[in-house]
């Protein structure tokens, strides 16, 4: 029996194994993969309060070490299935808890090119606004035609040089009024009906390829932005939580379910911004309602 069961090791997760330790409960942390979630990737952190740069892994790392010296448990095991008595069941085991906290987070959606994951911190982003500020005043693109995409090119219209924002249809799934706004930019520029084929570069990002119509052109740019969507892993949880249409959890006020004792943090959950700061905050106040409702 454990007080908190929780299903992910990115930060939302272990910051809720953090303070649930300190509030000397006995916590199991759950991970399909590896510790850090996404943030792991990043190589380099600058809009985290307090630490003016790190790398993802440095971060996850303290933040998984940290845990660890608390005396938390982390087994590698992926949960197929939660029941309503606080039942977790993994691919291996069977565990209980009082409470169980879901921060599965999200994957990126990739273009599976050559390079891509190579490249992914040397040129190749999937958050503007958490790197955008590594490419002040130099040329670089967004792929991509809904929301976060437009949204990524306007913040990056403000930063670089040049945005090209590379779309392979002729027009957007996002909202109009950012469509306008682009269009208004001097420094942005439309490739419509288009594809990257190809990233280029020897140790980082230097140009792309983009097929429009059959023609093949190369632009060198520093940075690529990818906005292609980004998946949550909730499937499995719908007997216990509700989803939206696009399968975040609908949490109550940002932290419960509609199952007493089962809680969600991170970007798992429906929210406006995932970004690390909200996923850190989402564990502290997930881990501190469970605790503060299970007494």
């Amino acid at each position: 029996m454990y007080d908190i069961i929780i299903i992910g090791a990115g930060p939302a997760g272990l910051t809720s194994a953090l303070y649930a330790l300190r509030a000397n409960k006995k916590v199991l942390v759950l991970e399909a993969k590896s510790y850090g979630g996404q943030i792991i990737n990043a190589s380099n952190i600058e809009n985290y309060p307090g630490i003016p740069s790190i790398s993802g892994f440095d971060f996850a790392t303290n933040l998984y070490n940290q845990v660890k010296d608390l005396g938390g448990e982390i087994i590698y095991e992926r949960v197929t299935d939660i029941s309503k008595d606080k039942q977790v069941i993994t691919s291996k085991n069977t565990y209980q808890a009082k409470a169980i906290i879901i921060a599965t987070g999200v994957s990126k959606s990739h273009l599976n090119l050559t390079n891509e994951e190579s490249f992914t911190g040397k040129g190749i982003s999937y958050c503007a606004t958490c790197d955008g500020n590594f490419f002040k005043g130099r040329d670089v693109a967004v792929v991509g035609g809904g929301n976060t995409a437009l949204e990524d090119a306007l913040y990056l219209s403000n930063l670089a040089n040049t945005v090209y924002l590379i779309h392979r249809r002729n027009s957007f799934r996002g909202e109009a009024k950012y469509v306008e706004e682009l269009k208004n930019k001097s420094n942005v520029k439309f490739i419509l009906d288009s594809e990257i084929s190809s990233l280029n570069g020897v140790d980082k990002l230097e140009s792309i390829t983009i097929n429009t119509q059959n023609q093949k052109q190369d632009i060198t740019i520093a940075g690529l932005f990818i906005a292609i969507g980004q998946k949550p892993h909730n499937e499995i949880f719908t007997n216990v939580v509700d989803l939206d249409n696009n399968g975040y959890i609908i949490s109550l006020d940002g932290v419960h379910t509609k199952t007493k004792g089962i809680y969600v943090a991170g970007d798992a959950r429906v929210k406006e911004l995932r970004q690390l700061t909200t996923a850190v905050s989402d564990g502290s106040i997930a881990a501190t309602i469970a605790i503060k409702e299970m007494e």
